[in-house]
């Protein structure tokens, strides 16, 4: 069988490109003969998508759209496996090639401006169906930016999309959460395992007593760091001892993160923020080790949050608002502990992450039960489901290569 994957950048940009990084060998594996289209090489400081070296690999930018798509159809692909595309003129196009699967990674064709969240009065989950009364929750609800040019632009080409998703002849998706909410928008899906590649690293947690706190995101307001940082204190009170909190990575609120991590160390004695910036993987890999809670403090809907699951398989219990497709893998008082997400507040997550680390015994069967969680996300359990999907829609397929 012959499967195109195809997305919109070769760069591990987000979660999708992780995805596509660790899928690409897994599919040559099993025996599938495999291409990777993509619309462009960038951002040029991110690395590339690994596992390209030896298969057909495609960049619209660099050959031109035309000659890129003819290269694909020369190819004769039996199935596309789509991830993410920015020119939904070429997503028309590369549709009339094949049989198409699309993995509904995020909102996309669900959400004027992506975030499903209504960032006034307060950040709050949204969920509504992509419509007409949109247009009306905008700019009361602070949905995206402050030009109507720019909103009706977007709300267009979203509408667009979710017209082209009903052209897919299979939708996957990682959580019951993205699920229902393309069941909202008239589409029917299956959610799938779906796999998390352990990250490389070493180091063992120090029995110091500090409690080290790892936060490892996007720094936008809708990450939610602002609440963490606000959260330390009422931590470090009841903690009674050192408490270090690590921020990795890097965005447009970082440095008004660390001007008010720097005002409240100065009111709390005892605690230490730091920001080493973007991560590789094994940096990530072994501050995940030297690590006691992750932290994932996002306000919007994330639609998994796979940093979750990829810490857990370091043995990592995790502390999170209860939003979006989080509850998948962070089972209050299994793998962690949620705060609410209704009305998210720093309150809230401090309690979230104290009733994680205040009863040793009840840490210990934390990191168990987030152990046991990540087993769970594995190419073991992804691929075979997703081949059979491949199979299902491609009438050209042969018998199902042994995995």
């Amino acid at each position: 069988m012959r499967v195109a994957v195809v997305n919109w950048s070769s760069r591990r940009v987000g979660g999708a490109e992780e995805y596509v990084s660790i899928l690409l060998p897994a599919l040559r594996r099993a025996g599938i003969d495999v291409a990777f289209w993509h619309e462009r090489d960038e951002p040029k400081d991110r690395p590339r998508i690994s596992g390209t070296e030896d298969l057909l690999d495609i960049c619209a930018a660099g050959m031109g759209i035309d000659d890129a798509i003819e290269a694909l159809a020369g190819w004769k692909p039996d199935v596309l496996y789509v991830q993410a595309l920015a020119d939904l003129e070429v997503e028309e196009r590369l549709l009339e090639l094949a049989p198409a699967v699309f993995f509904a990674h995020n909102y996309a064709g669900m959400c004027i401006s992506g975030g499903k969240t209504w960032t006034r009065p307060a950040p709050i989950p949204c969920h509504r169906r992509l419509g007409a009364p949109c247009l009306l929750h905008y700019f009361p609800h602070g949905c995206g930016g402050s030009s109507p040019v720019t909103m009706w632009r977007l709300y267009r080409k979203e509408s667009h999309r979710l017209r082209l998703l009903q052209r897919y002849q299979a939708v996957l998706t990682h959580t019951d959460h993205m699920h229902r909410e393309l069941a909202r928008h008239g589409l029917g899906s299956r959610v799938v395992p779906y796999p998390i590649e352990a990250r490389a690293g070493e180091g063992t947690r120090l029995g110091d007593g500090t409690w080290r706190l790892l936060f490892a995101a996007r720094m936008d307001r809708l990450k939610g760091g602002h609440l963490l940082i606000d959260a330390m204190p009422a931590v470090k009170a009841f903690a009674r001892r050192p408490v270090r909190l690590v921020m990795a990575g890097d965005g447009l609120e970082r440095s008004r993160w660390e001007a008010r991590a720097r005002a409240v160390e100065q009111t709390t004695p005892g605690l230490t923020v730091e920001f080493p910036g973007w991560l590789s993987p094994y940096d990530l890999g072994t501050l995940m080790e030297n690590s006691d809670l992750l932290v994932v403090p996002s306000v919007w809907p994330e639609p998994l949050g796979a940093v979750g699951p990829g810490a857990a398989l370091h043995g990592l219990p995790a502390a999170a608002f209860a939003v979006g497709g989080i509850p998948q893998w962070l089972i209050d008082g299994v793998t962690g502990h949620l705060a609410p997400g209704d009305l998210p507040s720093a309150a809230g997550l401090a309690r979230a992450i104290l009733r994680c680390l205040e009863d040793p015994l009840h840490y210990s069967a934390l990191r168990q039960g987030a152990l046991e969680m990540a087993r769970s996300f594995t190419m073991a359990r992804h691929l075979p489901e997703l081949i059979a999907t491949f199979e299902r829609i491609s009438p050209r397929a042969p018998a199902r290569a042994a995995l």
